[in-house]
C-alpha cells in the first residue's frame, strides 16, 4: 500500500486512519482531563475534607476557651465546685480540637501550624497566669479572695488566646478559599475539555459521513444500478465501479465475474428447473398413488372387519354344526375332515382380528391423556389371573405416568405378560417384574421373565408380524402380538428390542418419552404413601 496515495486506499484503512488520528486527539484530552480531574479532586478533598473540618473544630475550640474562662469566673464568685465543671470540659474539648486540627495538617500548612501553636502557647499562659492562680485562691482562702483576685486581673491574657484563635482562623480561611478557587478553575477546565472533546467527535462523525458518502453510498448506488440491469435480463452487461475505494473496485469485479459466471450456467439451470418440474409431477403422481393405496387399504380393512367375517362365520358355524349332527355317522377320516375345517375357519377369523387391531393402531385415536402405568399393570393382571393360575408371580416397580393411550398401553402389556405366560417352562411357577429407570428424556422399561426364552438369532425376527418361533400345536397364537407391541410402542414416540444377554427367560426392552414436570417414581410413591400415611 502507498502511503501518499490516499486514493488506493481501502474503506477500512481509511476509516482506521481516521479513528487512529482522532484516537491521538481525544487520547491527549483525556490525559489531560485525567490530570485535571486529580487535581481537581484534591482541590475539593481539601476544601470538604480538610479545611471545612479545621474551620469548624477552631470555633469548638474557641468556644472550649470561653468555656474554660467562664467556669473559672462561676468558680471564683461561688467557691461550688460544680461551677468549675465548665472549665475542666472545656480543657478536655480544647486538647480534642487541637489533635483533630494537627491530624489534618499537610506538610505545606505552616501558617495554620505555626497559629495554631501560638493558640496553645498563649493558651498556656493565660491558664499559668489566670486561670490556676484564681482556681488555687478558691480553694485555699475562698470565694472572697478569689474575687478579689479576678477583680485585680485583666484580661489581656484571655483577649490574646482570642485573638490568636482569630489569626489560626484566618489562616484556615485563606486555605479553604484557595482551595475552592483551584477546585473551581479545574473544574472550568473540565468543562472546555469537555467541550473540546465534544466538537472534535461531531466533527469527526460530520467528515465519516461525508467520507461514507462520498466513497460508499454513492459508489454502492451506481453499482447498484448495474446490479438490477442485470437482474432485469441484461446478463451481458460489464458491471464496473470507477469512483470509490480500491475494495469497492474489487467487488465491482467480483459482481461481474459472478454475472459471467451465472450467464455462462443459465442454460445448466433451465435444464435442471426442468428436471425439478418432472421430479415433482413425478412426486405428485406417487403421492396420488400413496392416496389411492391408503384408500384401498381403508376399504380392505372394511371389506376384513365387515364382508369377510360374514362368510368365514358361516363356513364356521356350519362345519361346527356338521361336526355336532355328523360326529360318529361318518368314518374316521371324514370327522377328522370336518375337525380340520373347523379349525381352520377360527384359525382365520383369529387372524383377520388380529390384523385389524394391528392396523387399526393409531389409526383410530382417541387422543393422548396422562396414563398412570400402575393403574394400567393392576388391570392388566387382573385381566391375565384366568391364564397367570395361582401359582404365578407378576410383580412391578413404582411406574410413572406417562403420555398416551390408555386403551393401547394396556394392550402393549396384555401382549407382553401374556408371552410371558405361555411360554412358561414346564414345572416352574412363572415369574413376571416389570422394571423402569430413566434414560434422559426416556423412561426404559422392562419386562422380564424365567421362562423359556429367545434365541439370540431370532431377536428381530419376533418383532415381524405372524412370525413364529413355534408350532401351532406346540403354542397357541397367530404371532402378531410383539409385532403389535412394536408398533404401539412406536406410535407412542418408543422404541423395543430384545435384551440376548440374560442367563434365562426373555427380557424385552422399551421406552416411553418422559412426560414434561414428572418426579421419579420411587418419589411419586413415597408420596402418595405418606399422604395415605
Amino acid at each position: 500500500m502507498n502511503l501518499f496515495n490516499v486514493r488506493s486506499w481501502t474503506l477500512r484503512q481509511r476509516i482506521i486512519a481516521l479513528c487512529v488520528a482522532v484516537g491521538v486527539v481525544l487520547g491527549g484530552l483525556g490525559i489531560f482531563a485525567a490530570a485535571t480531574a486529580a487535581a481537581n479532586n484534591r482541590q475539593v478533598d481539601d476544601v470538604l475534607n480538610r479545611a471545612s473540618p479545621m474551620r469548624a473544630a477552631g470555633e469548638t475550640l474557641n468556644t472550649a476557651l470561653v468555656d474554660q474562662e467562664t467556669g473559672v469566673r462561676g468558680y471564683a464568685i461561688t467557691g461550688d465546685m460544680r461551677n468549675l465543671q465548665p472549665y475542666e470540659t472545656g480543657l478536655a474539648d480544647q486538647q480534642r480540637q487541637v489533635a483533630r486540627i494537627e491530624t489534618l495538617l499537610n506538610p505545606e500548612d505552616d501558617d495554620i501550624r505555626n497559629a495554631l501553636a501560638m493558640v496553645k502557647a498563649r493558651a498556656d499562659t493565660w491558664r499559668t497566669d489566670v486561670a490556676d492562680p484564681i482556681i488555687k485562691t478558691a480553694r485555699e482562702q475562698g470565694p472572697e479572695a478569689a474575687q478579689a483576685l479576678v477583680d485585680a486581673s485583666d484580661t489581656s491574657d484571655f483577649d490574646a488566646v482570642r485573638t490568636a484563635v482569630a489569626e489560626m482562623q484566618s489562616h484556615i480561611q485563606v486555605l479553604r478559599t484557595a482551595s475552592a478557587d483551584a477546585a473551581r478553575d479545574s473544574s472550568r477546565t473540565m468543562v472546555a475539555i469537555e467541550v473540546a472533546a465534544a466538537v472534535i467527535i461531531v466533527l469527526t462523525g460530520a467528515f465519516l459521513l461525508f467520507l461514507l458518502d462520498r466513497v460508499v453510498t454513492k459508489p454502492i448506488t451506481e453499482l447498484a444500478e448495474q446490479v438490477r440491469q442485470v437482474a432485469a435480463g441484461d446478463y451481458d452487461r460489464h458491471i464496473e465501479s470507477k469512483r470509490g475505494s480500491s475494495d469497492l473496485v474489487l467487488l465491482a469485479a467480483d459482481v461481474d465475474r459472478m454475472r459471467q459466471q451465472i450467464a455462462s450456467e443459465l442454460s445448466e439451470v433451465r435444464e435442471a428447473r426442468t428436471h425439478v418440474e418432472w421430479v415433482n409431477q413425478q412426486l405428485k403422481s406417487q403421492t396420488e398413488e400413496l392416496t389411492r393405496s391408503n384408500r384401498d387399504l381403508e376399504q380392505f380393512a372394511y371389506v376384513a372387519s365387515h364382508d369377510l367375517q360374514e362368510p368365514l362365520r358361516k363356513v364356521a358355524s356350519f362345519c361346527q354344526l356338521l361336526q355336532r349332527r355328523y360326529a360318529g355317522q361318518m368314518d374316521e377320516r371324514a370327522d377328522q375332515y370336518i375337525a380340520f375345517a373347523v379349525d381352520g375357519a377360527q384359525r382365520m377369523q383369529r387372524l383377520i382380528n388380529d390384523l385389524l387391531a394391528f392396523s387399526r393402531i393409531g389409526r383410530l385415536t382417541s387422543g393422548f391423556a396422562e396414563v398412570d402405568l400402575n393403574k394400567v399393570l393392576t388391570e392388566v393382571k387382573s385381566q391375565l389371573e384366568a391364564r397367570a393360575g395361582e401359582d404365578a408371580e407378576i410383580t412391578w416397580d413404582p411406574l410413572p405416568t406417562v403420555e398416551g393411550e390408555e386403551p393401547l398401553l394396556t394392550t402393549l402389556f396384555v401382549n407382553l405378560l401374556g408371552n410371558s405366560l405361555k411360554f412358561r417352562r414346564p414345572d416352574v411357577p412363572p415369574a413376571i417384574h416389570v422394571s423402569v429407570e430413566r434414560d434422559g428424556e426416556e423412561w426404559q422399561l422392562n419386562v422380564r421373565d424365567n421362562g423359556i426364552g429367545i434365541e439370540a438369532e431370532f431377536a428381530d425376527k419376533v418383532f415381524v408380524i405372524f412370525q413364529r418361533l413355534h408350532s401351532r400345536d406346540a403354542y397357541e397364537g397367530t404371532g402378531i402380538g410383539l409385532a403389535i407391541v412394536k408398533k404401539i410402542v412406536e406410535y407412542h414416540g418408543g422404541r423395543v428390542w430384545l435384551d440376548v444377554e440374560v442367563p434365562e427367560g426373555a427380557s424385552i426392552h422399551f421406552t416411553l418419552p418422559v412426560l414434561p414436570g414428572t418426579e421419579d417414581p420411587q418419589t411419586q410413591a413415597d408420596t402418595r404413601e405418606a399422604v395415605g400415611a
